[in-house]
């Protein structure tokens, strides 16, 4: 029997009917939808005045690490920056993908974004992927002068995925002294390899934009064979949630992630930090990512730019 459910927002339920939805995903279907994850960098930097710049940086094993990184070509001489890392379940996307979040920040902050192409799963597993984002947020600290960022006002950021491992990577600066992150803002992320909250099974058998099933085939493609899971790969496991900078957490009402963000940002609280939670009613998985004109995401949106006003002391340019 078909567990009840937060109804879809109307206006998101009507445009997703448009969207095709499966239940599940394997190996074989990953291959085909890949190439559809890469995010449209082109159509993102039409009419806006940025400068570009495409580098990679050294990882273990004789890997490298793609990064980009996007500069107002009117900006501060020690602009905010964020750090951005995407979605896609740790098994596709790339470092365009979603971008558009970030690039509201820059044109409202003046922001530097540098985002990060770790590498996916399962080709790539364990601490791989977080450890490429933390390389990757390593460099851009270091560099801070040469990017003319203000090293006291990096932001880590991420969507799904993404939102996990900048959790995962906060955790690991916390831990390791540095680098120095003013806030993190974690949009639905994936934060628990157990998959057995009521929201995650709210949300299984049936087609979605992220099903319990589907995120089961994300966390396996990840772990591999680990048998000890790293807080680092999935946050929630992080026995201890204080020290970290001020957080900023949303959701959908209507998505398996819902009760696992819920929980991070709760104990967030519990140990003594600061989160600010916003749970969407009607949202589904990544809904202001998908449709950014509706009203609900529109909402989502500006909400976040504001709370990120109120962290950088900075007025947004379009306000």
């Amino acid at each position: 029997m078909t567990p009840a459910r937060p109804a879809l927002d109307p206006e998101l339920r009507t445009l997703l009917a448009d969207l095709p939805l499966r239940s599940d995903l394997d190996v074989g279907t990953l291959a085909q939808l890949r190439p559809f994850s890469a995010g449209p960098i082109d159509a993102v930097l039409d009419g806006r005045v940025v400068d570009r710049r495409e580098l990679t940086i050294p990882a273990p094993g004789g890997a490298r690490i793609p990064l980009s990184i996007f500069t107002p070509a009117r900006r501060s001489t020690a602009a905010p920056c964020v750090f951005w890392v995407h979605g896609g379940g740790m098994v596709m996307g790339d470092r365009f993908s979603q971008i558009d979040i970030p690039f509201d920040w820059l044109d409202a902050f003046g922001a530097v974004v540098v985002t990060v192409d770790y590498r996916l799963a399962p080709e790539a597993t364990g601490t791989i992927p977080v450890d490429d984002c933390y390389l990757g947020l390593a460099w851009t600290a270091e560099h801070a002068d040469e990017l003319g960022i203000d090293p006291a006002r990096i932001i880590v950021a991420g969507i799904s995925a993404g939102g996990g491992l900048a959790a995962g990577v906060t955790l690991m600066a916390r831990d390791r002294g540095g680098p120095a992150i003013a806030a993190q803002v974690l949009v639905c992320p994936m934060l628990d390899h157990r998959n057995d909250s009521t929201s995650s099974r709210q949300y299984s058998g049936d087609p979605g934009v992220w099903t319990r099933e589907m995120n089961a085939f994300g966390w396996r493609s990840v772990l591999g064979d680990l048998t000890d899971v790293p807080a680092y790969v999935s946050p929630a496991l992080a026995e201890d949630l204080s020290g970290l900078p001020t957080t900023y957490v949303d959701a959908g009402t209507a998505e398996v992630f819902r009760d696992e963000d819920v929980d991070y940002a709760s104990r967030i609280w519990a140990a003594g930090g600061q989160a600010e939670l916003h749970v969407w009613a009607g949202g589904f998985h990544g809904f202001d990512a998908q449709y950014p004109n509706a009203k609900v995401s529109a909402e989502a949106r500006r909400t976040r730019t504001e709370w990120l006003a109120r962290v950088l002391g900075q007025r947004p340019a379009h306000a």
